[in-house]
């Protein structure tokens, strides 16, 4: 998908109404993810690229009601998806750009982004900015719920080691980003990355 914002809210604002439907057993895999990002509760956790608020409901209950949850995404479609399907009871919503967020520095102790990499305009830049908005030590957990080669069979295209999520290629930009990959699942099941804010 070509790196333009334009392009990111068309493609996804004509799919939003119908996308939880073409997803329907994901729940578990989300739930599983933010189980191994090690919330606490009380924490802040944003979700970057929220689309219809998947991870919302599971982000509350890791941090519970004393915590503070995010959603961040780009397009006003799945916002709105998230509204209609009630998610949005479990986190505040944000029309925004995860490359320039409205979030002070420092201000999260983690952040969850569900197939993001591949959206990211500026991969670099805009993990940089998910760093700044964590605490040093902080966490990121880069995820989805099938592995590479599950998701480019199912795009009807071949798995390649340019593709950003191959761990020779996460690894680099992650740490020129100001994050220290701790872990790494490319399985036919799911896809996660996890990730440290360097001090």
């Amino acid at each position: 998908m070509a790196h333009d914002h334009t392009q990111v809210r068309e493609f996804f604002g004509a799919r939003a109404a119908g996308w939880d439907a073409r997803f329907p057993d994901d729940g578990p895999a989300y739930a599983a993810a933010v189980a191994e990002l090690g919330l606490r509760p009380g924490d802040a956790v944003l979700d970057a690229g929220c689309g219809t608020g998947r991870a919302l409901p599971p982000l509350r209950d890791a941090v519970g009601e004393r915590g503070t949850v995010l959603g961040a995404d780009l397009t006003p479609e799945m916002l709105a998806a998230a509204v209609r399907s009630r998610r949005h009871r479990a986190g505040r919503l944000l029309l925004a750009d995860v490359g320039r967020l409205p979030v002070r520095s420092e201000a999260l102790d983690a952040v969850f982004g569900a197939g993001l990499i591949a959206h990211l305009p500026r991969p670099q830049e805009n993990l940089r900015e998910l760093a700044r908005v964590v605490r040093p030590g902080g966490r990121l957990a880069l995820f989805h719920p099938i592995g590479r080669a599950a998701l480019a069979a199912r795009q009807g295209r071949r798995i390649t080691e340019d593709d950003l999520r191959a761990e020779p290629r996460l690894r680099p930009l992650l740490a020129g980003a100001g994050w220290r990959m701790e872990s790494y699942t490319d399985e036919d099941t799911r896809f996660l990355a996890l990730a440290v804010r360097a001090d």
